[in-house]
């Protein structure tokens, strides 16, 4: 098992992989390189062995999949991941991994957006997309991460070895910082300094496409971990619809003795009954999902134990 790993995902950075490699290996003299190529068309791999690094494959596209296989693979105390487009500085390191090593952080989160992200992005809608995806995790999930979109972070064993990734894209960092809130995991945030790509380097993000696959990601996680809230919002806005359409019908019928809108009251009555019915779908998967995360903790349990076997 490594001490430290740091891990590369990379698709077509041969104008900085080279630097990222040398700079790291710098820094953290002790760690394993490893750059993880995702079917690049450019010399990413040879110059990522050039500069002294690991270079393995996963030929699924997309970065979930390559964080996938990264954490499938690898077995180290701890671990930082980063982007081999050289925005992140390798500096910020040894600090992210003091975190982790001495302090019990689970995930170390490289905050951009208290630096100079908004400064050297020149991107708006990116800033745009970081805010609000910011917010939504802070009023959704009642979060106190920093840059929830950060492609720099620090974790443990047991985090790399009990968080299951689903996403297949780059909703993974989304993924990743709600999963530990909901896990409550140890989280630690640290400014770190952002600098854009150099001239030459291209950023492989759609703004619209991964912006809405990633607000798509956030309603599917506020489902899977807070269903009761998320089947309850909805409950309660079918029953409120119900009521306005019921209420006419009850004052007729009270003034006249008549019902002279079946369709309206049938249709209200279906409303109520469907309330009611997301209603206990909320109530019966919130159940489901404290079970779940009493199994997670077992998980955790079983992953410090085979760490510290590992150390020994």
């Amino acid at each position: 098992m490594d001490d430290i790993a740091v891990l590369i995902p990379c698709y077509n950075e041969d104008k900085t992989i080279e630097k990222v490699v040398s700079d790291f290996k710098r820094v953290l003299p002790d760690a394993v390189i490893y750059v993880y190529d995702n079917n690049s068309t450019d010399d990413t791999e040879k110059l990522a062995k050039k500069a002294g690094a690991i270079v393995r494959h996963e030929y699924q596209q997309g970065k979930g999949n390559v964080v996938r296989r990264m954490f499938q693979e690898i077995d180290a105390h701890c671990y930082i991941l980063v982007d081999g487009d050289d925005t992140y500085p390798a500096e910020s390191a040894a600090k992210m991994v003091k975190l982790v090593q001495e302090h019990n952080a689970d995930m170390v989160v490289g905050d951009r957006l208290s630096s100079t992200y908004f400064e050297e992005n020149k991107r708006p809608f990116h800033n745009i997309g970081n805010c609000l995806v910011r917010g939504m995790v802070s009023k959704l999930f009642h979060g106190s991460i920093r840059d929830i979109m950060t492609g720099y972070r620090a974790f443990s064993y047991r985090f790399v070895k009990t968080f299951p990734i689903l996403s297949c894209r780059f909703e993974i960092e989304t993924e990743m910082s709600i999963h530990a809130i909901d896990k409550r995991m140890q989280v630690e945030n640290v400014i770190v300094p952002y600098r854009d790509r150099p001239e030459g380097s291209v950023s492989k993000l759609n703004t619209f496409l991964d912006g809405w696959s990633v607000i798509k990601t956030l309603i599917r996680l506020f489902r899977i971990y807070n269903p009761f809230a998320f089947f309850g919002i909805i409950s309660i806005m079918l029953f409120l619809i119900s009521l306005v359409m019921f209420v006419p019908v009850l004052i007729t019928y009270i003034e006249t003795g008549l019902v002279p809108r079946y369709p309206t009251l049938i249709v209200s009555g279906f409303l109520s009954v469907a309330a009611i019915q997301l209603a206990g779908i909320g109530i019966s998967l919130q159940n489901m999902l404290h079970k779940n995360r009493q199994d997670f903790e077992l998980e955790l349990y079983h992953a410090e134990i085979q760490e510290r076997t590992e150390k020994d």
